[in-house]
């Protein structure tokens, strides 16, 4: 079992700056992927960022150049550092963790294991 807490989210302007993080507790040096998704209300949860146990990254390309996925395996920790925020990133973002499975670690059908969410919420 993983468990998964993320925070960092909040209220910011259009054009700002946010860093989510989600601590990992539990049999995690079996994951093999930890990703971020989100979901805003009335749309399809869909992947925002993952990274794999090499340190390969991906991203949507809405987020490409904006948001940077990293991770700090001491604390077991996983970072999404956001910038240029649109109001368009306004959203439930998750947390993901996953264990092999040969795919890409961008589909959600891969993770095994989800936290709580945070809400990030970008204004005008």
């Amino acid at each position: 079992q993983v468990q998964l807490v993320e925070s960092g989210g909040g209220s910011v302007q259009s054009g700002g700056s946010l860093r989510l993080s989600c601590s990992a507790f539990g049999y995690t040096y079996s994951v093999y992927c930890m990703g971020w998704f989100r979901q805003a209300p009335g749309k399809e949860r869909e992947g925002v960022a993952a990274i794999d146990s090499d340190g390969n990254t991906r991203y949507a390309d809405s987020v490409k150049g904006r948001f940077t996925i990293s991770q700090d395996n001491a604390k077991n920790t996983l970072y999404l550092q956001m910038n240029s925020l649109k109001l368009e990133d306004t959203a439930m973002y998750y947390c993901a963790a996953a264990y092999y499975s040969g795919g890409y670690c961008f589909e959600g059908d891969e993770y095994n294991y989800w936290g709580q969410g945070t809400q990030v919420t970008v204004s005008s």
